[in-house]
C-alpha cells in the first residue's frame, strides 16, 4: 500500500511533464495509430527513468484522452449557453416589438378612419354624378363663325395658359391657409376606462391633493391676512391695498403681484429655496406605496379613499345646490335680498362714473376683509346677527334638507286618535317638532300592533327611526330564514326587529331584555378590517346567538341596548331581593 501511494505521489509531481508530452505532435501521431514509423528523439537514461510511469505504459495516453474529452464537453456547454442567451435576448426583443406594435395599431381608430373615408368617397361620387347629370342636361352651345372661332381660340389659349399659372401661384402662397378652413367631420374618440385598482385609486387621490395644494395655500394665506395672523404683514398689506385703491392702482397692483409670483416660481423651479407664505407650511409624511397588500389592507384602503371622496363630493354638492337654490327662488325672502342688491348695483353703474363705483367697491372689500371679518370671527354672536352674507349662506337649504322639510310637513298632518292621545301624554320637555318626529315616524303610530305589545311600549328616543341591519339566525337551515333584512328597535323592556318585507309579521322578532343571557359586539366577516359591524345576543331559546349584522351605527346601538339591559336587570334584581 505504501509503495502504491508513493507511485501516485510521484505521478502527481510529474503530471505537468506528462501533459506536455501528451500534447506534443509525436504523442498525437502515436495516438492516431499511423502505420508510418516516426522517429523519436533520443533521451538520456535519466530522462527515461523520469518519464517511465510506474502504473503502466498506457497512462499518458489515457490522461491526454480524458483531458481532451473534458475540454470538448466544456466547450460544448459554453456553446449551448451562448445559444441559449441569444435565444432569450431575441425573445425579449420580439416581445418588446410586439407590445409596441399592439400599442401603435388601434383597431378602433382604424375602423373609425375607414368609416370616414367611405363616407367621403360616397360624397365625392354623389358630387360627380350631379356634375355629369348637369352637363348632360345642358343644351350644346351654337358654333360661332369660322373667323370668329379662330380669334376666340387664340384668346382661349392665352387665357388657358395664364389661369393655371395664377392658380398654381395662389395655391403655393395661400393653399396651406385655405386647407385649414376646410370643414371636416368631428372625430369622436372613445376613452378607455381603467379597471378598478387600489393602488391607482390612492395615487389619483394623492394627485388631486397635490394639484389642489396651491389653491388651498392661497386660501390659507388670505384667511391669515384677514385673521391678522402676522400683525406686521396684515398691517402692511392693508395699507398698500387701501392706498392702491384710493389712487386707482388696484388692477396694476394685482398684475404686479401675479408677475412677482411667476418670477418666484421660476426661481423655485431653478432650485432656489424660497418660502413666500404667511402661514408656515407643514410637511406631511408621505408613506411609500406598498407593493404587496393583503385583502384586508386593500379593503381598508378602498374604504378610506371612498370616505374621503364621499366627504369631498358632499361638500361640493352642498355648495352647488345652495347656489342653485339661491337663484331659483326656493326661499323667496333670501333671493329677494339678492334681487334688490343687483338692482342697486345696476342703477349705480348707470348713474355714477365707473371710477367712483370701483373706488367704493374696493374700499368696501378692503374694510370687509381686514376689519369686519376679523371682528366677526372673534365675536360669533355679532356675526350671527349682523353678517348678512354669512346669514344668507347658512340659511340656504340643500336638496336633502328640502326633502326633509317636505317630509316633515307631510308628517304634521292630522293623524289618528291613538297618535293624538300619545302626543298629549308626551313629556313636557319635548317641543312639538320632536313630538311629531317621534310619534309620526315610519310605522310608529301602530308600533305596538306590529309587535303585539302594550301601548306604552315605544322605541327609545335614541332609536326613533331604528337601526337598519340584517338578522342572522344560525339555528335556521333554510337560506330564506337564515338572513333577514330589517330595522332594529329598543323599547324599555324589549328588543324588536321588524322585517323589511311587508305582510310577513311572522318574520318579526321580539326579545325580552330580561331573557338575554349575553350581549357582545360581533364581527361577522373576519376578513374585513376593524372590530366588525354586528351585535350578538344570546337567549335561552336559541342554541346559537342571534347576530344583528351590517349595522352602520353599531357602537351607538350596542351602548343603548347594553345600558337598557343593565337597567332592566338591575331593576329585576332589586325587585327579587325585596
Amino acid at each position: 500500500m505504501l509503495r502504491r501511494l508513493d507511485k501516485i505521489r510521484f505521478r502527481g509531481h510529474k503530471r505537468d511533464d506528462f501533459l506536455d508530452l501528451a500534447e506534443s505532435p509525436n504523442a498525437s501521431d502515436t495516438e492516431c495509430g499511423d502505420e508510418t514509423p516516426l522517429k523519436t528523439p533520443r533521451t538520456s537514461p535519466r530522462d527515461s527513468e523520469e518519464l517511465r510511469d510506474p502504473a503502466g505504459p498506457g497512462t499518458l495516453i489515457m490522461a491526454a484522452g480524458v483531458q481532451d474529452f473534458n475540454r470538448t464537453e466544456f466547450d460544448r456547454l459554453n456553446e449551448i449557453k451562448g445559444h441559449l442567451e441569444i435565444a432569450l435576448l431575441e425573445k425579449h426583443f420580439l416581445q418588446e416589438e410586439l407590445r409596441k406594435l399592439r400599442e401603435e395599431t388601434n383597431s378602433e381608430m382604424l375602423r373609425q378612419e375607414l368609416d370616414r373615408e367611405r363616407q367621403r368617397r360616397m360624397e365625392l361620387e354623389q358630387k360627380v354624378q350631379e356634375v355629369l347629370k348637369a352637363r348632360a342636361e345642358d343644351p350644346p352651345a351654337q358654333q360661332p363663325p369660322k373667323g370668329q372661332a379662330q380669334v376666340n381660340n387664340g384668346a382661349d389659349r392665352r387665357s388657358q395658359g395664364l389661369c393655371p399659372r395664377v392658380q398654381k401661384w395662389f395655391y403655393e402662397k395661400f393653399g396651406e391657409y385655405v386647407e385649414d378652413f376646410r370643414f371636416q367631420p368631428e372625430e369622436s374618440t372613445v376613452e378607455t376606462e381603467e379597471p378598478l385598482s387600489a393602488r391607482r385609486l390612492t395615487e389619483n387621490m394623492r394627485r388631486l391633493k397635490r394639484g389642489a395644494k396651491p389653491v388651498t395655500s392661497f386660501v390659507k394665506n388670505l384667511s391669515a391676512l384677514s385673521d391678522w395672523y402676522s400683525v406686521y404683514t396684515s398691517a402692511i398689506a392693508f395699507t398698500v391695498y387701501m392706498n392702491a385703491v384710493w389712487h386707482g392702482w388696484a388692477i396694476p397692483m394685482f398684475l404686479f403681484l401675479a408677475i412677482l409670483r411667476l418670477s418666484l416660481n421660476y426661481l423655485i423651479a431653478r432650485g432656489w429655496r424660497i418660502q413666500w407664505s404667511i402661514v408656515p407650511e407643514v410637511s406631511e409624511v408621505v408613506e411609500p406605496p406598498k407593493e404587496d397588500l393583503t385583502v384586508s389592507e386593500k379593503f381598508q384602503l378602498v374604504l378610506d379613499v371612498a370616505q374621503k371622496a364621499q366627504n369631498l363630493f358632499g361638500k361640493m354638492a352642498d355648495i352647488l345646490e345652495k347656489i342653485k337654490n339661491l337663484f331659483m327662488w326656493v326661499q323667496p325672502e333670501i333671493t329677494q335680498k339678492l334681487y334688490i342688491a343687483l338692482w342697486a348695483a345696476f342703477l349705480a353703474s348707470c348713474f355714477f362714473p365707473y371710477r367712483l363705483v370701483g373706488l367704493a367697491l374696493g374700499l368696501y372689500a378692503g374694510i370687509k376683509l381686514f376689519v369686519i371679518d376679523f371682528i366677526f370671527k372673534r365675536c360669533p354672536r355679532l356675526r350671527a346677527k349682523y353678517d348678512t352674507p354669512y346669514i344668507i349662506w347658512k340659511s340656504l337649504p340643500t336638496d336633502p334638507q328640502l326633502k326633509e322639510r317636505s317630509s316633515t310637513a307631510v308628517s304634521r298632518r292630522p293623524q289618528t286618535a291613538s297618535s293624538r292621545s300619545y302626543v298629549t301624554s308626551a313629556p313636557a320637555g319635548l317641543n312639538k317638532d320632536e313630538d311629531a318626529s317621534r310619534v309620526h315616524g315610519a310605522k310608529k303610530s301602530n308600533f305596538h300592533e306590529i309587535f303585539n305589545l302594550t301601548e306604552n311600549e315605544r322605541p327609545l328616543a335614541v332609536c326613533e327611526s331604528g337601526w337598519r341591519c340584517c338578522l342572522i339566525n344560525r339555528d335556521r337551515k333554510m337560506p330564506t330564514d337564515y338572513i333577514r333584512n330589517g330595522v332594529l328597535y329598543v323599547t324599555e323592556n324589549y328588543l324588536c326587529f321588524e322585517s323589511s318585507k311587508s305582510g310577513f309579521s311572522k318574520r318579526n322578532k321580539v326579545i325580552k331584555l330580561v331573557d338575554i343571557t349575553d350581549i357582545q359586539k360581533y364581527k361577522v366577516l373576519s376578513v374585513l378590517p376593524g372590530s366588525g359591524m354586528g351585535i350578538a345576543v344570546s337567549t335561552p331559546s336559541t342554541q346559537k346567538p342571534l347576530v344583528f349584522g351590517a349595522m352602520v351605527h353599531r357602537d351607538e346601538a350596542f351602548e343603548t341596548i347594553f345600558s337598557q339591559y343593565m337597567k332592566i336587570t338591575a331593576a329585576a334584581a332589586s325587585g327579587g331581593d325585596s
